[in-house]
């Protein structure tokens, strides 16, 4: 039977890679998500059959087991029904929330895992109790900073929280919790032990929390990368406390892909990491350069309108305004009337633009928008000086130049799609405020540039309805 399962798991890990491999391209992702789900389910059906810590039966089958197959069956039906009908019914523009809530689930499962065998009190190894101790203090940072991104990105929380001299409290914080979790492991089986537990989880709880809220929407798509690498070690390594091939195959992948990503994301904002985490841009945050000359120009739907329909080049930049007015579908209906015109559209999408990695791909893509017309910053910033009109719809800070010029400014050194080297740029913006960064946009009040304002919804239909008139 031990064989079965071992090459039961093989053949997951095999499912697992190619997923993530298949993953990495619009094109084929879906087939990823259909052989990593395959890999998922073959998994958790193969775990009936594991053998138990014994060896002398079955996990869930055997004398007095009845009742932990009841529960377990139980209890997959319900997160499996749950999370279908989320699945069903939650919009694409609020995929960031869902994600968060999901990537914080499986760190509170690994750090869960870990307080069970804890309570066990059985006589765990050194490298086990490790093992267990660190799974524990990732998962439970994973869990509670993914509730405070999910309470950020709902709008639920939405101020930043900064304590008096906040690195060292982080630091003095994650100190103790890893005393007290190398006093777990050397007193295991202590009476006093589940004391410690206690004020331990607590502890790594509070930390996730104090780390996650100074962090403002700015950041907040290498945080969620961030946090997904935390829940895939935690998992990696509960899986080695449970002798869960499976598990730690799944936690080692999604810890090395969520690890790339933040590294991939943090340089495409030019900042390392550790700023993001210790040094976040707020909403409190202003560049350094002092007032922008020069003032911010209206125009009218119909005069937008013209600009693009008589433009032989446009292109799009969607940001978090196109996915909280819900646009996509209106901007690809433009999009093909403009074509239908002989206009050439493409679509730019700067790496960190939304609130996830892919937020902006992803709502294209589900409204219907070919994969061969959405670039990459490094693939189409080159095009932008022959570009006639630049359309900006809801992004701010990655079209900022301020990025280019202003050594005070904190996105200073950041690479940015060059909307203000367009002949035209069109910015489509709910208000005269400053972005979710709080820094003050230049390309706002650049002589090319003249400002739509009203939600994404209503300006993209405004134009729509001109760009017929002259069709």
């Amino acid at each position: 039977m031990t064989f079965v399962v071992n090459a039961v798991y093989l053949a997951v890990a095999i499912l697992f890679i190619l997923g993530l491999k298949a993953m990495s391209s619009p094109v084929t992702a879906r087939k990823g998500i259909m052989q990593a789900g395959l890999g998922m389910i073959m998994a958790t059906a193969i775990t009936f059959l594991y053998p138990n810590h014994e060896g002398s039966g079955l996990l869930f089958f055997g004398q007095g087991k009845t009742i932990n197959l009841i529960l377990t069956v139980i209890a997959i039906a319900i997160g499996g029904g749950v999370a279908w009908w989320l699945g069903k019914v939650v919009k694409m523009t609020d995929m960031p929330q869902m994600v968060a809530v999901y990537n914080g689930m499986g760190g509170g499962a690994a750090a869960l895992i870990a307080a069970v065998e804890f309570a066990r009190h059985e006589n765990l190894s050194p490298v086990v109790s490790t093992l267990a101790v660190l799974g524990a203090l990732i998962g439970s940072v994973a869990f509670a900073g993914s509730i405070v991104a999910f309470l950020k990105l709902q709008g639920i929380m939405k101020k930043t929280w900064r304590l008096p001299a906040q690195n060292m409290v982080n630091t003095v914080l994650a100190l103790v919790a890893i005393v007290l979790g190398a006093a777990i492991v050397l007193l295991a089986g202590n009476p006093a032990l589940p004391a410690m537990l206690v004020g331990f989880f607590v502890l790594s709880l509070f930390l996730g929390v104090i780390l996650t809220t100074p962090i403002g929407g700015a950041d907040m798509p290498v945080v969620i990368s961030l946090l997904n690498a935390f829940t895939g070690l935690a998992v990696g390594f509960e899986g080695y406390v449970l002798g869960n091939p499976a598990l730690v195959i799944a936690g080692i992948v999604v810890g090395a892909s969520g690890t790339l990503l933040t590294q991939l994301m943090a340089k495409a904002m030019n900042r390392p990491i550790s700023n993001v985490i210790f040094t976040p841009i707020t909403g409190e945050a202003q560049a350094g350069g002092g007032e922008i000359a020069g003032s911010m120009k209206e125009l009218s739907g119909m005069d937008a309108a013209a600009m693009m329909r008589y433009a032989e080049k446009v292109v799009i930049i969607p940001g978090y305004g196109m996915a909280v007015a819900g646009a996509q579908h209106k901007v690809w209906e433009l999009t093909k009337i403009l074509e239908e015109a002989g206009v050439t559209v493409k679509f730019a999408i700067h790496p960190v633009a939304g609130r996830m990695p892919g937020h902006m791909n992803v709502l294209l893509a589900e409204a219907g928008v070919p994969y061969d017309m959405i670039f990459d910053l490094e693939e189409i910033n080159d095009e932008f000086p022959t570009t006639d009109v630049a359309l900006v719809i809801g992004a701010n800070d990655v079209v900022n130049p301020v990025a280019r010029t202003d050594k005070g400014s904190p996105i200073y050194g950041m690479p940015i799609l060059n909307a203000d080297k367009a002949q035209s740029c069109i910015v489509i913006k709910r208000g005269k405020g400053a972005g979710y960064s709080g820094i003050e946009n230049a390309l706002f009040y650049a002589e090319n540039t003249s400002m739509l304002y009203g939600s994404a919804q209503q300006a993209v239909a405004e134009i729509i309805t001109a760009v017929k008139t002259l069709v």
